[in-house]
């Protein structure tokens, strides 16, 4: 609007920008999932790299034809589709044939993203909620896990026998069979899906994200922290729990997300303790071995009474707010 005094054009706030944009953040993190991916190549061979690149393009591809359909400005320049297809690609074992995966792209971006409203307006993370539904569709296919003889720790090479899939450590657990060593676990020459075998991969893509400021550390310290905690509280290994399934990709990567979790620091101690606590619980006392992609779904539900419970008051306002 124009003010009368100056006759300048004043636009409405607010007026502060900042070179750090969506694009900027995402750019960030689709850097700081590359160690891991480079391990699970190693690790599986380029079957992964090929499911990663179908995953995004797949993603990519939604997020442009819901825009079109919709009559809406194109998105996918802010490099969130190809975020949200990464990480699902993490969620899946190598070996998931590549149309389910793409079913599980259009379930992220059209369903749980699109229509929604678009990115800021999902009430949960499209890629937990996408991994959920292929796990419920697709059940054999999500828990089907090849094995590579020459990089796996030998206590999962002996448990898939002559057979070409194994069990994850988590599912070597519950079976009460040998657990990989915990160097196997740190290191990434485990059984399991793209995104859970190596914890130092994930670990480094983590620091990365804290020293360009595109995560802060309370979520994946209080989550890590409460784990650790409830696992030898339950009387089992501590360290097996935070190494093992997808405890450190879902501190770091998805548990994270801006717009799925709590805005003020003393919310996100909040939501990641709340993730630990589910994501245990459900190890615990379910009858499924993982629990954390289940554990952050239930918290993002939660996420607007967390924001609500830790909002900051203002000096000066009664209790009941301005009048």
């Amino acid at each position: 609007m124009a003010d009368k005094r100056t006759g300048l054009i004043v636009s409405s706030a607010p007026h502060v920008c900042n070179p750090v944009d969506t694009t900027s953040i995402m750019r960030d993190v689709l850097i700081a999932l590359v160690p891991a991916l480079l391990v699970s190549i190693y690790v599986f061979g380029f079957r992964a790299l090929a499911l990663t690149l179908v995953c995004i393009v797949a993603s990519v591809f939604f997020e442009w034809a819901w825009q079109k359909f919709m009559h809406r400005p194109q998105t996918i320049g802010d490099l969130s589709a190809a975020v949200t297809g990464m990480i699902l690609a993490f969620n899946m074992p190598v070996s998931m044939p590549f149309w389910m995966a793409i079913v599980g792209c259009f379930i992220a971006i059209i369903i749980v993203k699109g229509l929604f409203g678009g990115l800021g307006e999902n009430f949960a993370n499209p890629a937990i909620v996408a991994r959920i539904a292929l796990f419920v569709g697709f059940a054999s296919a999500m828990t089907t896990w090849p094995v590579r003889a020459n990089t796996m720790d030998p206590a999962i090479v002996a448990a898939a026998g002559d057979a070409m899939t194994g069990a994850t450590p988590l599912g070597l657990y519950a079976a009460g069979a040998e657990l990989p060593s915990k160097m196997s676990m740190f290191l990434g020459t485990i059984n399991g899906s793209m995104g859970e075998v190596s914890a130092i991969a994930l670990i480094i893509g983590g620091v990365y994200l804290l020293v360009r400021k595109v995560i802060t550390w309370e979520i994946p310290v209080s989550f890590i922290v409460v784990v650790f905690v409830l696992s030898a509280a339950f009387g089992r290994d501590p360290m097996f729990d935070v190494l093992a399934g997808g405890v450190m990709l879902g501190a770091i990567f998805m548990a994270t997300d801006y717009v799925t979790s709590p805005i003020n620091p003393a919310g996100k101690l909040i939501f990641g303790a709340g993730c630990g606590i589910m994501t245990m619980l459900i190890r615990q006392f379910g009858a499924y071995p993982e629990g954390v992609s289940f554990a952050i779904l239930l918290m993002n539900i939660l996420t607007p009474h967390i924001d609500n419970w830790t909002r900051s008051k203002l000096n000066g306002v009664p209790k009941g707010g301005a009048k």
